[in-house]
């Protein structure tokens, strides 16, 4: 059985890329608190792709979504997200985003809108209790993603297990808006 995702600089190593593309999902853990933010890029058709000191380079346009899990004592929480410290922000206001707020008052706030990323990106190698994996786009890879969303926000985040399922369907519907497959 092939696998429906792998450690995204492990997969690199051993050759397991996919060129025609696939997700990739990278996570921006606060190690003292419940602060989260998650980046999901898609790209398709790779010209390259390359190993900097920073990450993995890849040589084409992707369609990327930001997920943020804000704990109900964040005490920047009425500071638009693209104002806030580098190691908090994603780069949407509060109007370009869907906003579920838990019954523990957790915010979970997934981007409207793709945003289109043209030429290359590059995802930054992951430190301390951060992670990148690559989901296959497999035809079962929304269910793998929605599954993955709801176990690491309700596990990472502290999301109530139902509502982080919630929370795991509006990171699909966001996929499903991507455009990066309709080329």
């Amino acid at each position: 059985m092939k696998a429906r995702a792998l450690e995204l600089f492990k997969a690199y190593s051993d050759g397991q890329l996919p060129s025609e593309g696939g997700y990739i999902v990278s996570s921006f853990l606060d190690e003292s608190s419940s602060y989260a933010r998650y980046e999901v890029v898609a790209y398709n058709g790779v010209k390259s792709i390359y190993l900097t000191e920073e990450g993995l380079t890849f040589q084409t346009d992707g369609n990327k979504l930001f997920v943020l899990s804000e704990p109900p004592s964040y005490a920047h929480k009425a500071i638009e997200p693209f104002r806030r410290t580098a190691k908090e922000q994603i780069p949407l206001r509060f109007s370009e985003l869907e906003i579920l707020t838990t019954r523990n008052q957790t915010k979970v706030m997934v981007s409207k809108a793709a945003l289109m990323t043209y030429g290359s990106f590059t995802i930054l190698k992951p430190s301390g209790i951060n992670f990148s994996f690559i989901f296959y786009n497999l035809p079962d890879v929304f269910e793998t993603v929605q599954k993955f969303f709801t176990a690491t926000l309700n596990k990472e985040a502290a999301v109530p297990k139902s509502e982080a399922e919630k929370a795991g369907k509006l990171v699909i519907e966001g996929l499903q808006r991507f455009t990066i497959w309709n080329k």
